[in-house]
């Protein structure tokens, strides 16, 4: 930690010299800015690709700004991605396997995600100024968060990218992709290691951010509750018949909420909010009222990605009082019945109903508040940031050989700030449970998951958690932990003995899952007018 703030001292000092007209008589200005990529790359994963990629880009033995240089390594990312995502078409245009065509579509969507993703944290960077440091650092270190969550989620395209496939094709993909994937965690390595300790140490930049104020997005959701944009009614009373219609009315990356009031109903449609579909709020009549459904799955070809009833990829999506469905049965394995890759949405009492795999958080950050979600084998899983806060968790009967688990994280990157967490929530069977119930399984190498508050009903078994792959203990990387849970299960005595695993954190680390600190939380869940606990 001293050795990295002592790199960006000198780093920062060198550019606010050179901004002030001193130029050094005794240092040639390339060496001086190898120097720094150098010092710089020492704080990622990879620091020979890091500092090679950069180096060898145009312009950059002309800058010795940490800034600098991480905007160099954002574009050296995307390069990589183009040439992955222009490989990957022509792998497909040599196979005629469709398991395999499939999985390659997942991963040209997940590409083009990445490299908008990317493009978006470049555009986020053009007020930000290293040289201008500031005594306040609350707005660029509000932009720090974003860019680590938002590279986090590229770090997670590509992951998902390579669950797509088995076997030697996992392989075959997986080697074409080492490059981005390494040159991505850098990036999100100098946003978490060097950018961040910057801040805290020199108290900020700064920064003149454009913002839709809380305030103001509140006073417009208030207003729209009251008269939605467009209704949905099965019954003909509404504009629509259908969600997926009312959805083509909403304006591309639209500031204000858009406000889809879906009348009582089981609406058999598979809905997406597609990413240019900014502040949609979909409005049901009750989580068992007003009902999505449909039932994808694995087994009948579908990818665990698009196997959903209910995709969201639009920014600051709201949904209240809905239902989502995959009636999938047990023995389907992977349907989904809503995956969220939308940052900053916010599911309100709402139910999230399926076997395998009901509810795929996917990336980003998300909020849930009194919902109900039930299922059985990883029936919360995904690597985003999320929070659950006074939710039903409800496991049910798996089939027949199948054990229940919860949970299964899935961060593979340490500077990722992905993870999921149970706060002040229940969890009770939905029926009658005779199967061995867990917590959760460590789904990849850093996967981190907490429950916290939360009363654990004595379906769970006394060991609380279990390993991914039996009689494998997980690694020391993953992060699992309970803190002050009640109930017959919530006994620690018994849990796993992982190197991995904490019974009990101390009180000033379960605040680091708090929705603030956690997800930023204050920042986008009050405009909605929907409420979140401190918990501590």
């Amino acid at each position: 930690m001293l050795f990295l703030i002592i790199i960006i001292s000198g780093a920062a000092i060198a550019v606010m010299v050179h901004r002030q007209g001193t130029n050094s008589t005794t240092q040639n200005p390339t060496t001086s800015s190898s120097s720094s990529i150098k010092a710089v790359c020492e704080a990622t994963r990879y620091p020979n690709s890091c500092f090679s990629s950069i180096s060898s880009k145009e312009g950059a033995n002309k800058t010795s700004n940490p800034l600098e240089i991480f905007k160099i390594s954002l574009q050296v990312a995307m390069n990589s991605l183009s040439n992955v995502s222009s490989w990957l078409n022509s792998y497909k245009s040599q196979t005629k396997d469709k398991n395999i065509m499939a999985a390659l579509d997942d991963c040209q969507e997940l590409f083009a995600d990445a490299m908008d993703t990317l493009n978006d944290s470049l555009v986020s960077l053009q007020d930000f100024d290293v040289a201008k440091l500031s005594s306040s650092s609350s707005s660029s270190s509000l932009l720090i968060s974003d860019l680590q969550t938002w590279l986090s989620a590229v770090v997670t395209y590509q992951e998902t990218c390579i669950d797509g496939f088995e076997g030697d094709t996992r392989r075959t993909v997986e080697a074409a992709m080492v490059n981005s994937t390494q040159l991505t965690s850098n990036s999100l390595a100098i946003v978490a290691k060097v950018l961040r300790l910057l801040i805290e140490n020199f108290g900020g930049f700064n920064l003149n951010r454009k913002l839709l104020q809380v305030d103001e997005r509140r006073v417009v959701f208030e207003e729209m509750k009251l008269k939605p944009n467009v209704t949905v009614a099965k019954d003909g009373s509404g504009e629509f018949k259908s969600i997926t219609k009312a959805l083509e009315l909403v304006p591309k990356k639209n500031m204000f909420p858009f406000v889809i009031y879906v009348k009582e109903g089981v609406y058999s449609e598979y809905v997406e909010v597609e990413k240019s579909m900014w502040n949609v709020t979909i409005l049901g009549d009750g989580m068992y009222k007003t009902v999505v459904t449909g039932s994808k799955n694995k087994v009948a070809g579908s990818t665990t990605f698009k196997s959903a009833t209910f995709i969201v990829s639009g920014r600051r999506f709201t949904a209240i009082n809905m239902g989502f469905v995959n009636t999938a049965g047990p023995d389907k394995h992977q349907a989904v019945a809503l995956r969220s890759s939308a940052d900053q949405s916010v599911f309100y009492r709402c139910s999230f109903v399926g076997f395998q795999d009901t509810l795929y958080t996917h990336s980003l950050r998300q909020y849930y508040r009194e919902c109900d979600i039930v299922g059985t084998v990883d029936f919360i899983f995904g690597d985003a940031s999320v929070i659950f806060q006074n939710c039903r968790i409800m496991p049910r009967q798996p089939m027949q050989g199948q054990a229940n688990t919860i949970t299964a994280q899935g961060r593979i990157d340490p500077n990722e700030n992905t993870g999921i967490v149970i706060q002040a929530s229940t969890i009770s069977p939905f029926d009658n449970v005779t199967a061995d119930t867990y917590l959760g399984r460590p789904w990849k190498v850093y996967a981190t998951t907490i429950f916290m508050r939360s009363v654990i009903g004595e379906m769970v078994d006394k060991l609380g958690w279990l390993e991914w792959e039996e009689y494998v203990v997980p690694p020391k990387t993953i992060d699992y932990a309970e803190y002050h849970n009640t109930g017959p299960g919530s006994s620690v005595a018994g849990r796993v003995n992982w190197p991995g695993y904490r019974p009990s954190i101390t009180g000033n680390e379960a605040k680091k899952f708090g929705v603030d600190p956690f997800i930023q939380g204050s920042q986008w869940i009050p405009s909605t007018g929907i409420s979140f606990d401190t918990i501590s």
